[in-house]
């Protein structure tokens, strides 16, 4: 662990968490929602994967069982809401029946497994990624791994903390490398990151409302480049 860097992500951490407070993610109310949740947000806006959610719910299709009895056609009027539905559709059934063939439908034993194993059982699914299968890691299985996606990339590297290797890997080494292996603060941090990448560090940012604003290097160029714009 590097002293400095760890430093610079504890402080970091703890100006998210005094201006925005802790986040409750992830909003679910049992595992296999956040299973579900994880694939429907995926190139869709948060709002939209609560109403197909919602849809599964009062359809009674939240569970791998009932996402098995459906048609494809089915699942996908169903998550209409969120995008790209077809698609999400067959990743949704293609989980549900892994779970039935690997797992019976355990969540128990399947999460029972460490992060490393259950990673690659997870990879192993139609449509899981490494973001998708590091979220349901981290907020179904509660284990320390941190989820690294578009925020967390545009953060770091506007800190100035990127890795030299612009890789997944390297973003999630940066993190776990310099923070105590905490699903709990891995769980806040990531929440926090995304929540100033949707409301302040945009990809045209507003950095004079930013809680990091006195740390970040990257504030002057910015700002200039905005204020030139008009």
């Amino acid at each position: 662990m590097d002293g400095s860097i760890n430093s610079r992500l504890m402080d970091i951490y703890r100006r998210l968490m005094a201006e925005y407070g802790p986040q409750h993610w992830w909003p679910a109310e049992e595992p296999f929602e956040v299973m579900v949740g994880a694939i429907l947000t995926q190139s869709a806006a948060w709002s939209n994967v609560e109403k197909a959610i919602n849809n599964l719910r009062n359809a009674g299709a939240l569970s791998p069982e009932a996402l098995r009895r459906l048609s494809l056609p089915e699942i996908a009027a169903l998550i209409h809401p969120c995008g790209y539905y077809n698609a999400k559709a067959l990743k949704l059934k293609s989980l549900a029946v892994w779970l039935g063939e690997r797992f019976h439908d355990s969540l128990g034993v399947l999460f029972g497994m460490d992060a490393a194993p259950l990673r690659q059982e997870l990879l192993s699914v139609h449509g899981v990624g490494t973001e998708t299968a590091d979220a349901i890691i981290l907020y179904a299985a509660h284990q320390p791994v941190f989820v690294i996606d578009t925020y967390t990339r545009r953060i770091s590297s506007r800190l100035g903390l990127a890795p030299e290797v612009d890789s997944y890997p390297a973003y999630q080494s940066l993190f776990m490398a310099n923070l105590p292996a905490d699903a709990t603060l891995f769980n806040e941090y990531h929440a926090l990151l995304v929540n100033l990448g949707k409301r302040v560090c945009r990809r045209r940012p507003l950095c004079p409302q930013c809680c990091l604003e006195d740390i970040c290097p990257s504030v002057v160029g910015w700002v200039s480049v905005v204020d030139n714009r008009g």
